[in-house]
């Protein structure tokens, strides 16, 4: 009996700290985000218009959930791509499940596609939420420290260890961001959902251009400070020679 209820109180701190984990991480995504609005907008292969729509959209679909009686015990996760609607998580029957994609449909005009991903099962526990979320940081990382692609053009959500992946992207973008997909701990399933595009953006090329062009200027800088400051250190060793004799 002992041993049952000290279980039972690690399981209960490990909900604990995931949660704070997680609430706290969302702080701090939330404030980086607010702070970096406007240098990150430039990466998105959206337009600053199509950017709201979908961060309105977004808001909107959680709104429909939470407001409706029937379906605000549900467990619904949504993600938004040029008015592409992911929906995914739990529902108690199929014809909740009908209802939700139902209502989204009628109170969500603007909404192009609907992707319905939800499972009649019961709600996923906080404990598989959190793993869920750590499966999510992971990939996001593995996308940071890459060159393929920024780590703007392409989405991610996990569900039940199912992570989803949304964007425009070219088909080679979109097989090295699966590739890396598999190399996260505890992944189950990869679905892709993205717009594929024939080739990059030629904006998005001229910029990355003009970088690479500036980066390679201020390396030649450096080189050629290097080399004056080498040449100064030689030249103030032999007037100190010369003083000394």
């Amino acid at each position: 009996m002992q041993g049952v209820i000290v279980k039972k109180v690690i399981l209960l701190c490990a909900l604990l700290v995931s949660s704070f984990i997680l609430s706290s991480c969302s702080t701090i995504v939330q404030g980086a985000a607010a702070v970096t609005t406007v240098a990150t907008m430039s990466n998105d292969r959206r337009s600053a218009g199509e950017i709201i729509d979908d961060k309105t959209l977004d808001m909107n679909l959680s709104n429909i959930v939470r407001k409706d009686t029937i379906l605000e015990d549900m467990h619904i996760n949504f993600m938004v791509y040029n008015k592409a609607v992911l929906m995914a998580g739990e529902a108690p029957s199929t014809e909740a499940r009908e209802y939700l994609e139902k209502q989204i449909k009628r109170n969500a005009p603007k909404m192009k596609q609907l992707i319905n991903e939800v499972e009649v099962m019961p709600n996923s526990s906080y404990l598989s939420r959190a793993k869920d979320g750590i499966i999510t940081v992971q990939i996001e990382t593995l996308f940071l420290n890459q060159e393929v692609f920024h780590p703007k053009h392409v989405r991610v959500m996990t569900e039940r260890r199912t992570v989803y992946l949304m964007g425009s992207v070219t088909k080679r973008e979109a097989e090295h961001a699966t590739n890396l997909v598999t190399k996260a701990k505890n992944v189950d399933k990869v679905v892709k959902l993205f717009n594929y595009l024939l080739v990059r953006p030629a904006a998005e090329i001229e910029r990355d251009n003009k970088r690479k062009a500036e980066a390679e200027r201020q390396a030649e800088l450096e080189a050629k400070r290097a080399e004056l400051e080498a040449a100064q250190a030689a030249l103030q060793q032999q007037i100190d020679e010369l003083n000394a004799n």
